[in-house]
């Protein structure tokens, strides 16, 4: 390991340098600096202001609404599904639930069948679409999901998957960040969805952050702004819209917003060092659209509203002081963190008030649909101030193609998704991300002729996007492959003292054993089955399936690597690595700290070792 570096804490560092870092970083210089999304022709841009002046009310009020829908076709789902819509949405399929509130957007989830396989995704999408131009006023819906890639993905194997945002991070290459980007842009577009949840933008700053964590490109401001740039051009490449979460940042919250109201402390200047520079590079390079964040900064807006409520935040700094003019989105409504202080009713009305344009996945879609609809009757928004919102969303469905042509083909599909060139680039992209942290005595790598027994054991969470899993399954077929000869025994994300045990005894007889750690706390049992397996005598390996910050908080490894989510993708990445078969090139994007004493830096930012 190497010597610990004793460095400030993580609070101290946000109050130091402020101002040099803001100014140091690309777009830090102000609304002039910026550059709005790409600007449409004269021709386009009227076309586009005739739609809104022929849109009843009505259809205006549906175009700032993205719901979900259950079903994997727009016409014909299963039975279930068909309930589901019934019960929470008022209609039973996709196409019914555009005609009654002439929706904007629709977002696709895998928990409400609509990723089934790409194909039928393609399909599911051209349905939508033939709903939506069948209407009064016939308007291209905009299709979304949550791609990240790593640890958030709706659409699985076997569309290609990635390495998500910290791996990247660690990879450190913004033609890579690019070209992954512009893989899963070409691929979520064949299937028919043209607005991607991503890239993060939040600087993960604060190491227990339970919602953000390995979705950020890392700590440093500056590096995370530079894959930012290169996601969003390549994603707008592919004719996506990319959208920056969460703003005004999420990377130092304690609170998930799924399920509270976080607060972020930092100051004024804190935020614009930290915070602000990546949503700066974003506008900077054009991006359709960037969500709100539902959290409270004091220092932005001290009424105590989340952000995505905040006029202050959303018109005053986003709009005014970045100089963004393209879309809003928010967070999914439906979270806790935008619901504590007002109702299902209020939330959205105030939204739209603050700024917003797209409101994401209401709990209740006729609460919110009629409410907004209320409030532009009452005169309590203006519909000048909803036209604002629904021209805003048809540029970006303009610029995104959708206009000259909404739908795809089967041909499309299979030219472009999964495709083996596609497949290898993940591969050899996840390859330069894998980072070794502890290699005692040059352990490794390994080789099938001295170490071919191998124990693997580990952690076994459920699979984030699709593949086919589970961790140590996937660990111990990839070393298979190389000719090793595995034995898999899945401890669980809290082993119990018998299967720590069982552990034990299978390692008798082995070469070495791999263990997958995930998301070490200081209570974790995880830390005792690592430390037991050392007192075999039998070298042990770790490897963070999730978190790198696993490697301060286990003993006893021969060497250590962080593999930064548990997709197939970077896990074969990471067996490659303990092989030999590749070298480990992933240089730690946030610092290590010490579980006792967090003003002690273990691996600092740019770590990462090699093999001679």
């Amino acid at each position: 390991m190497p010597h610990p570096a004793h460095a400030p804490t993580r609070r101290t560092l946000l109050a130091v340098g402020a101002a040099a870092a803001a100014a140091a970083v690309t777009g830090a210089a102000g609304p002039a600096a910026q550059a709005a999304p790409a600007a449409l022709d004269a021709r386009t841009e009227e076309r586009l202001r005739r739609i809104v002046g022929r849109m009843s009310l009505e259809e205006k009020v549906g175009q700032v609404f993205v719901s979900r829908v259950y079903g994997h076709s727009a016409t014909d789902p299963d039975r279930g599904d068909a309930d589901a819509n019934l019960r929470e949405l008022g209609v039973r399929t996709a196409a019914e639930l555009i005609g009654r509130y002439h929706l904007g957007g629709i977002i696709y989830f895998a928990w409400a069948h609509n990723t089934r396989d790409p194909h039928q995704i393609a399909e599911l999408s051209n349905g939508i679409q033939a709903a939506a131009l069948a209407s009064g006023t016939p308007v291209p819906v905009l299709i979304s999901t949550d791609q990240e890639h790593g640890i958030v993905c709706r659409i699985g194997e076997p569309a290609t998957l990635l390495p998500g945002a910290m791996a990247l991070g660690a990879n450190g290459s913004p033609a890579d960040a690019r070209k992954a980007a512009r893989i899963a842009g070409a691929e979520l577009a064949a299937m028919g969805v043209r607005q991607d949840y991503a890239p993060v933008a939040d600087v993960n700053v604060n190491p227990g952050n339970p919602v953000i964590g390995v979705r950020s490109f890392g700590s440093e401001p500056r590096a995370v702004s530079a894959l930012v740039t290169a996601q969003v051009r390549g994603y707008q490449g592919a004719g996506v819209a990319a959208t920056a979460k969460h703003f005004p940042g999420h990377g130092d919250t304690a609170v998930d917003s799924h399920y509270g109201l976080p607060v972020i402390t930092h100051t004024r200047e804190q935020w614009s060092a930290l915070d602000a520079p990546p949503f700066r590079a974003a506008i900077a390079a054009g991006i359709d659209a960037i969500m709100t964040a539902h959290l409270v900064v004091p220092a932005l807006d001290p009424s105590g509203d989340p952000a995505t409520l905040s006029h202050p935040i959303l018109t005053g700094v986003l709009r005014g002081e970045l100089g963004y003019d393209g879309v809003v989105v928010t967070d999914a409504l439906d979270m806790q963190g935008v619901r504590t202080k007002y109702g299902d009713e209020r939330v959205p009305v105030l939204a739209l008030k603050a700024g917003v344009d797209q409101l994401l996945n209401p709990p209740k879609l006729d609460v919110a649909w009629n409410a907004v609809l209320k409030a532009v009757r009452d005169g309590e928004l203006t519909e000048q101030r909803l036209d604002e919102s629904v021209l805003r969303i048809l540029r970006l469905k303009a610029r995104r193609g959708l206009f000259a042509e909404p739908c795809t083909t089967r041909e499309a599909v299979d030219g472009v998704v999964g495709t083996a060139r596609h497949l290898a680039e993940a591969d050899r992209i996840a390859e330069r991300t894998t980072t070794l942290l502890v290699n005692e005595d040059g352990f490794l790598p390994l080789s099938p002729a001295s170490h071919g027994r191998v124990l693997v054991v580990g952690a076994d969470p459920a699979s984030p996007s699709g593949t086919t899993g589970p961790p140590t399954t996937t660990l111990g077929a990839a070393l298979r492959e190389l000719g090793f000869a595995p034995t898999v025994l899945s401890t669980g994300i809290t082993p119990t003292a018998a299967r720590i045990e069982e552990a034990v005894a299978a390692a008798a007889g082995q070469d070495v054993i791999v263990v997958g750690t995930y998301n070490v706390s200081a209570a974790s049992p995880q830390r005792t089955l690592v430390a037991r397996l050392a007192a075999t005598g039998v070298p042990v390996v770790t490897v963070a399936i999730r978190n790198p910050y696993d490697v301060a908080r286990t003993t006893g490894q021969r060497a250590a690597l962080a593999a930064y989510s548990w997709t197939d993708v970077e896990l074969r990445a990471a067996v490659r690595v303990l092989a030999g078969r590749a070298k480990p090139r992933g240089r730690l994007p946030v610092p290590v700290r010490s579980a006792e004493d967090p003003a002690v830096t273990l691996f600092p930012v740019g770590f990462g070792l090699s093999y001679a």
